[in-house]
């Protein structure tokens, strides 16, 4: 089964209800030398709408003690899939990463930072 590691959104049950139609099993871990950044919102996407103004990125850091919290969510090839819809909307890419536990785990990143 594929891993996703999620540091916003995803590792909310509210979120997980909508796009997955249940709860995802999760276990803390953290992403090494990267640091949590916002990205904001352009005017014309349907969540400046509703009031968001910027989402929750990460990117890499010079410091490579810096780490990001957050959730490996366990999911299927198919809720994989939904994943991107969920993430492509938001204009965010999945990149596989080794996090601190060792394990292999995709991310989603805002396209807008990624090298």
């Amino acid at each position: 089964m594929p891993l996703i590691f999620s540091y916003g959104s995803l590792h909310e049950e509210a979120v997980q209800l909508s796009v997955y139609g249940r709860v995802l099993h999760g276990e803390a871990d953290a992403m090494v030398g990267w640091v949590c950044t916002l990205i904001e919102v352009p005017k014309w996407h349907k969540a400046a709408s509703s009031g968001t103004t910027h989402y929750a990125n990460v990117e890499r850091s010079p410091k490579a003690e810096s780490r990001v919290a957050g959730t490996v969510l366990d999911l299927t090839d198919a809720e994989l899939i939904s994943s991107d819809g969920y993430e492509r909307d938001a204009e965010y890419v999945r990149v596989m990463i080794t996090l601190a536990s060792g394990r292999d785990a995709w991310v989603y990143l805002s396209a807008r930072t990624v090298d």
